[in-house]
Order: C-alpha cells, then sequence, then structure tokens
C-alpha cells in the first residue's frame, strides 16, 4: 500500500535524461560523428539500426538468448571455427582468449611491439593472465615474420625465462595489412613448437574487403580470434570471440569471472548482426575515401608516415609548417564545420575514415581546406573569433572586391557563397560540404588555395 513516505522516495528515485530538445540533439550528434576523422571507433547506430534493435529477444544471455545465439553461431559458421561468444568490447576479447589459453604460469605472449593487446588494454597480460609480454618490433617496418618470430620467442626449459605459449597477431594493425603468406608461415611453425595463435581480428573485414578473401581463409591459421562490430561497421556495443568448442566454453567462465555477463544482449546482438547485413558492404568506399585523401595530403606537402592500406592514413605535417602539438593545442578550433579531428598517435596522426564519411564527395578538395587551417592563418584566440563574427556583411563584400582587385582573379559567381562557408568555418558553424567542393571545383585547386589563405588574412584584420 503507498504511503507518502514511499511517494517521496520514488519522487527522489526517479530520473528523466531526455532533454525536451534530445531528438535535434542525437541528429546533431550524428551529424558530427559523420565528420569525425579521430577513429573509427566514433560511430553511431542509424535509426534503421535502432529499429531493428528493438525487434530482438529479450533473453537472458547468462543462460539463454535466441538473437546473441544466432549471431554466435553465424560468427563461428563465417570463420570456420566451433563456437563463437560475445563479448562486450575487443579488449575483454581478446583478454579472456590470452587468460583461456595460459593455463599454467610462467608464460609469455608475442607479439608486434605496436600490437593493441601490449599498448591499449592497459597491462591486462600482466594483470588477468600473469604472463610477460615479448613486443617485438618487425625487421621491415610493417608487419611480423617468421624471421622476427623464431629468434624471439621463448622455447626449452630454461628456468632463467617464461616461456612463449601464444603468438597473437593483429590484422589489420594500424590500418596496414597482414600478409597471409607471412600469417601461414609463423602459425605452421608455432603449431610444430605446440604454441597458440591468437588473432586481434577487430579489423580483419577490411583484410576481407581489400584481399577479397574470405573470413574462413583468412583466420583458418589461428586457434582464436576476436572480432568487433563498433569499429567500421557501426554497431553501439561488442566483439565477439571465436574458436574451439572446449576453449569457448572456458572463455564463457571466464566472461563470467571478470564481470562481462550480461543480460539482454538480444539488441545488442541484432544491432552486431544489422551491421554485418548493411554495414559491412560500405567498407570498400571507406578504402576509397581514404586513398583520396591520401592523395589530397600528399599534393599539399605533408609527410605520409604510413599509407592508405584500408581505413586509415597517419601523417606528419611538420613539412608545411605546424607542429604536432599545435595542431594538438587547436583541435577546439581545427574543424570543419563541427570538427575534422586530428588524433595524436605515437608522434603520428591518425585520420581514420570511418563508413559515415562517404557523404563527402571528395576529400582531395578536403585536404586543401587543410591546407589554410595546417598554415596557421585563422586565428585562435575566441576574442579575435568574436571579432571576426561582428563584422557585417556589407564589410566582407567590400573585402571580396578589393581582394579580387589585388589578386587578379575574376571570381565566377560562387564565390559569394565560398566567402559564407568560409565566414562559417572560422565560426563553429557548419557548412554544406557539396558547396565546399563544388566551389573549389570551380575556382581550381591552386587558385582555391591561394584564396582562402588571403581569405583567412584579411577577415583576421577585421
Amino acid at each position: 500500500m503507498s504511503t507518502p513516505a514511499l511517494a517521496a522516495i520514488a519522487d527522489q528515485v526517479k530520473l528523466n535524461i531526455l532533454a525536451d530538445s534530445h531528438l535535434a540533439d542525437n541528429a546533431s550528434k550524428a551529424e558530427e560523428v559523420a565528420r569525425t576523422f579521430i577513429s573509427d571507433t566514433v560511430t553511431a547506430p542509424t535509426p534503421e539500426m535502432l529499429a531493428h534493435a528493438a525487434l530482438a529477444t529479450i533473453g537472458d544471455d547468462v543462460y539463454h538468448d535466441p538473437s546473441t545465439n544466432a549471431l554466435e553461431t553465424h560468427m563461428a559458421q563465417l570463420t570456420g571455427k566451433e563456437a563463437g561468444l560475445f563479448m562486450p568490447s575487443g579488449t575483454a576479447s581478446n583478454q579472456i582468449a590470452l587468460r583461456t589459453h595460459l593455463k599454467q604460469p610462467p608464460y609469455s605472449v608475442l607479439c608486434d611491439h605496436r600490437a593493441h593487446i601490449h599498448k591499449y588494454e592497459a597491462g591486462g597480460s600482466a594483470f588477468h593472465s600473469g604472463a610477460a609480454v615479448l613486443p617485438i618490433i618487425p625487421s621491415n617496418g610493417h608487419h611480423l615474420t617468421l624471421a622476427d618470430v623464431e629468434p624471439n620467442a621463448v622455447l626449452g626449459s630454461d628456468v632463467h625465462f617464461a616461456p612463449t605459449q601464444v603468438i597473437s597477431l593483429e590484422n589489420t594493425l594500424n590500418g596496414t595489412i597482414f600478409p597471409q603468406e607471412d600469417i601461414i608461415a609463423i602459425s605452421e611453425w608455432a603449431h610444430s613448437h605446440g604454441l597458440k595463435m591468437h588473432l586481434d581480428g577487430a579489423r580483419i573485414w577490411h583484410v576481407a574487403v581489400e584481399t577479397q578473401t574470405s573470413l574462413k581463409e583468412l583466420l583458418a591459421p589461428f586457434d582464436t580470434v576476436s572480432l568487433c562490430f563498433s569499429k567500421g561497421l557501426g554497431a553501439p556495443i561488442g566483439s565477439c570471440l571465436v574458436g574451439p568448442r572446449e576453449i569457448i566454453n572456458k572463455a564463457r567462465w571466464f566472461r563470467k569471472l571478470f564481470g562481462g555477463g550480461m543480460r539482454q544482449t538480444g539488441m545488442l546482438a541484432a544491432s552486431a548482426a544489422y551491421a554485418l547485413t548493411h554495414n559491412f558492404s560500405q567498407l570498400e568506399r571507406v578504402h576509397l575515401l581514404t586513398k583520396k585523401l591520401e592523395a589530397g595530403l600528399e599534393a599539399i606537402g605533408v609527410e605520409i608516415t604510413s599509407r592508405a592500406e584500408t581505413c586509415m592514413v597517419f601523417y606528419d605535417p611538420s613539412p608545411i609548417g605546424p607542429s604536432l602539438g599545435e595542431l594538438r593545442d587547436h583541435n577546439n578550433c581545427f574543424s570543419l564545420g563541427t570538427d575534422l579531428k586530428v588524433a595524436d598517435q605515437n608522434a603520428k596522426e591518425a585520420a581514420t575514415a570511418g563508413f559515415q564519411l562517404t557523404r563527402l564527395d571528395d576529400l582531395e578538395s578536403l585536404a586543401y581546406i587543410l591546407l589554410a587551417l595546417l598554415r596557421g592563418h585563422l586565428p585562435w584566440q575566441p576574442y579575435e573569433r568574436r571579432r571576426i563574427l561582428n563584422s557585417t556583411r556589407q564589410v566582407l563584400e567590400k573585402k571580396c572586391k578589393w581582394m579580387s582587385s589585388r589578386l587578379g582573379v575574376r571570381f565566377a559567381p560562387p564565390f559569394g557563397k565560398f566567402l559564407d562557408y568560409a565566414r562559417g568555418l572560422l565560426f563553429d558553424e557548419t557548412p554544406d560540404y557539396k558547396s565546399w567542393i563544388v566551389t573549389f571545383k570551380l575556382l581550381g585547386k591552386t587558385n582555391g588555395t591561394m584564396i582562402i589563405e588571403n581569405l583567412t588574412g584579411l577577415l583576421k584584420k577585421g
């Protein structure tokens, strides 16, 4: 029976997390995510994906959920393994796989020195499994080969060393593809010595698309594989660990032990299934866009430090002026509309094109806009931007005419729009990207670069 005291407690418990503007806020966030270059992990579910997820079963995955079980079965069949296990994250999937393989210390895990399990999983191999990690630098600068693995793996019974029990590879690694022939050579050697092979295949989808090779063939050399749904595929949460049934049964136990047992995962599984069905096919276009971005960066004089093999390109902007630190410090202004974000990673910048970026028609032209930003023509201080914001349209038109005479360029009608877009860029508004591109094409890339440099310089004078 309800009492005033109970009603008061119920009122305290209540929470409404939906703002009055939540639909508009979500739409705005989706626009921001669609133009974010910081990582392919920055994704947002589409309305269609959310609608599909709402139809999933509502079982309890600690016991039985039909939608999740269907996803796990499909993943096992797709990868040529006996069983699959839905995981909350790629880190959980990798670490539980290692913990399941590693049974009696001392032992070590051999991997690339850039590997996610070594650098970006908070020392999980040591904490969860008590394992030493042997991080190896590839002699070819790209990927490990048997020539790197064989002399560094610890075999034998010398009590001074932790024997290697698992070789963990990553494909892709920083967007680069691990050649299958080298994977096979390492796998055959490892298995001949009784070692287990694990793959961090968070982005193995990209390899399948770029090499047009089935997942079953790509993953055959490995005992266990972790595959992510929440990166380029765009699902909100989740990875899948696949492998022998005995290993997956034990991994399920460790998942519970580590606090990863989940209840109504059907909605997450349905989102992953939607991503496999509708978003996987977008990855080929992602790769083409990334290569366009790489070409545009090279054209403006930026040094490419790791080429666009799939969805990432690493670059160093210092040849045309700014340091990485300056770009990072000015990231709040370094934007096209809602943000062209630059992430610092190992003293090299990674621009990662997620599948949502496919609305941009020409990333080459985007690179030319980037040039104006890199060369430091934009005023970074807020008071300077406010001063520019207060400039009237009349002043802009006068400056346009004056600049036309100074540059000796006969501007076509779109130049008026060009001013609007440049102004929007300076004031953190959202310009029409396609119109930017059209304008650049009309003006010509060389003139377009020169014009934006002069334009921003003139605007800076207020």
